[in-house]
């Protein structure tokens, strides 16, 4: 699909446009490269900046929400991409637990929750929904209107305490949609016999924006070589600022400077 730019200014991105798509075979040829060096995320989310003259990601999240937003003409490309995925990284899974975010006020979020499990499972695996909140002690049913409803269960660790899953359900796999910027939830940790995906020390606990940024300017370099293109048409300018706490509303005048 090609994007409709609503920025007036048009001009210079449209070349971009141009570029990617004269250079398609190229850009898939570099992909094909870079996942033989580098293993990808089992998924992902990237917010796009549009500033008119350059094209440029301002964030990307590990742990994507949003997939209830997916146009359904796309629910069959992401059902194959969700087995290669699975194949890859965890061939042997069958059962799968999904392990989501605290938000269980946020209708929105939930609704996602229920399109991934839905993708999860057109991809042939059982999914069962563990939570790690306090509140949900036993079985939760959450209505999410428009006869939808989302069946939440108590994260538990199972006999012998190396792995983890909910009554009844011995998962092959963990799949991670909670950023863990809470940090990592002690039912989490210890955890030897089965896969997590993302891995735990892909959460906001030990990652950086800034550290992202710095190796995504390496990729933007790389990639804008292959495709003869200045590396700044794609790569957002960043700083780092230390010292500051956004709950207690200090050194936020970094942000100005």
């Amino acid at each position: 699909m090609v994007p409709h730019l609503t920025t007036a200014l048009t001009g210079p991105l449209l070349a971009l446009e141009r570029c990617f798509l004269e250079r398609q075979t190229d850009i898939e040829q570099w992909f094909r490269s870079q996942w033989l060096e580098h293993s990808p995320p089992f998924y992902a989310s990237v917010d796009l900046r549009n500033a008119g003259f350059k094209l440029a990601p301002v964030d990307t999240n590990l742990f994507p929400g949003g997939f209830n937003n997916l146009n359904a003409a796309f629910l069959p490309l992401c059902v194959q991409a969700t087995m290669t995925a699975i194949e890859k990284l965890c061939p042997e899974a069958r059962n799968l637990l999904l392990v989501p975010e605290n938000h269980t006020r946020n209708l929105f979020y939930l609704r996602n929750v229920a399109r991934l499990a839905h993708i999860l499972k057109l991809a042939g695996l059982h999914v069962r929904i563990g939570s790690v909140l306090p509140d949900i002690t036993e079985p939760t049913t959450l209505d999410l209107g428009d006869d939808q409803s989302l069946l939440l269960e108590p994260l538990i660790r199972l006999p012998g305490g190396r792995r983890i899953g909910v009554e009844g359900f011995d998962p092959c796999a963990i799949l991670l949609n909670n950023d863990l910027s809470a940090g990592v939830p002690a039912l989490l940790k210890d955890v030897r016999e089965q896969t997590i995906i993302p891995p735990l020390h892909a959460g906001w606990t030990t990652r950086r924006k800034s550290q992202h940024f710095e190796a995504y300017s390496q990729v933007s370099r790389s990639f804008a070589s292959v495709m003869d293109i200045d590396p700044w048409l794609i790569d957002p300018m960043f700083d780092v600022c230390h010292d500051i706490n956004f709950h207690e509303r200090s050194g936020e005048e970094c942000l100005v400077t």
